[in-house]
């Protein structure tokens, strides 16, 4: 597809993304999440590989690795408590500021130094509530699916001089905006009780709270919690925007394939992958905190993956709107260009 049919695409997937927010917000996330998320983790986090992750070091990535199996593990055994929050704070702190490392240096030494402080900076500033809430909930949440999404398309669109996708960049945000000034009273509408289990048991009525808390929309009286996050207006309407941020965030991974290609792997792998989202999506279905749990490392690598390259694309978002930024080159290899032949004369 040219980029003119995919600006297109991507705003009608937008609007539906959008209409399905609001007529079944609980249901639609757990269904994005548990069957469009596994696929989206497992053939990015493979394009990725293929480009060294835009990072100027071949190896750099594994950095990811060890702070991640360290992250889930804190989550998978439930590890609770005012120092594990300060740690799991702390975890992607430093996945957030090694990833600017490998993106803005070179030398192996120096992003050994940042590292070194990000670790120690991270831990003195993560005892803060709101360092806690920034880097811990809404970080790997709905700043990955929102606001990186988001500054995708605008750099896309800068990028191709593209009216539809300014104009895509319009509808994302006028979609997001609409959730919280537009308020539907859907008479058939109720939540179902394995919605409401499920969004429990991943503690996902965590972030409700806590988003709808920050736009200052949990005033009032309510019967309890659960009352507010499953059947109150504000409750409804952070829900409808995280559905929607969600959705949207991985249908835009697979709407633009043939820009992206990654689908271009031999097809053992395609094989594999799909044996592994079968299992994946089988998972949630018999058990959505089993899969979640069995899940959470491969969700948390692809965020802590896409760092590197959510860097290159504010810093191309900058160089779009005439800001000139030299930076290392990544690591991934470069179309060779083949020698120029002189022309000889027929003997």
């Amino acid at each position: 597809m040219d980029t003119k049919t995919i600006d297109i695409a991507n705003i009608i997937l937008m609007i539906v993304s959008c209409v399905a927010a609001y007529l079944l917000p609980f249901e639609l996330f757990l269904f994005s999440y548990a069957v469009l998320g596994p696929l989206h983790y497992l053939t990015e986090i493979s394009w990725l590989h293929k480009r060294d992750y835009f990072a100027t070091g071949k190896m750099d990535y594994l950095v990811f690795i060890p702070l991640c199996v360290l992250l889930t593990l804190m989550v998978v055994t439930n590890t609770q408590g005012e120092e594990a929050a300060r740690w799991s704070t702390n975890l992607i702190f430093i996945c957030l500021v090694a990833a600017l490392g490998m993106v803005v240096l070179e030398s192996w030494f120096y992003k050994l130094i940042l590292v070194l402080g990000a670790f120690i900076g991270g831990y003195i500033i993560s005892s803060a509530h709101g360092v806690q809430l920034a880097f811990g909930m809404y970080l790997p949440t709905l700043v990955h699916v929102f606001l990186f999404t988001g500054l995708f398309i605008i750099y896309g669109a800068l990028k191709n001089k593209s009216v539809l996708g300014l104009l895509s960049v319009l509808v994302f945000v006028g979609c997001g905006v609409s959730f919280f000034v537009y308020h539907p009273t859907i008479s058939w509408y109720q939540v179902h009780p394995y919605a409401q289990r499920s969004i429990t048991g991943i503690r996902f009525d965590g972030l409700v709270a806590s988003f709808a808390h920050l736009l200052n929309m949990d005033h009032g009286t309510f019967k309890s919690f659960e009352d507010f996050v499953f059947h109150s207006v504000p409750g409804q309407s952070v829900m409808r925007f995280i559905a929607f941020a969600y959705t949207y965030h991985y249908l835009n991974w697979f709407s633009k394939t043939s820009v992206i290609k990654w689908h271009k792997v031999p097809a053992r792998y395609l094989v594999i992958v799909g044996i592994l989202w079968v299992i994946s999506v089988g998972l949630y279905a018999y058990d959505y905190m089993l899969g979640l749990e069995v899940l959470f490392l491969l969700s948390m690598l692809h965020v802590f993956m896409e760092f590197p390259l959510n860097y290159r694309s504010i810093i191309g978002i900058g160089e779009e709107l005439g800001l000139k930024v030299k930076l290392p080159k990544p690591a991934m290899a470069q179309p060779a260009t083949a020698a120029p032949v002189k022309n000889r004369k027929a003997k």
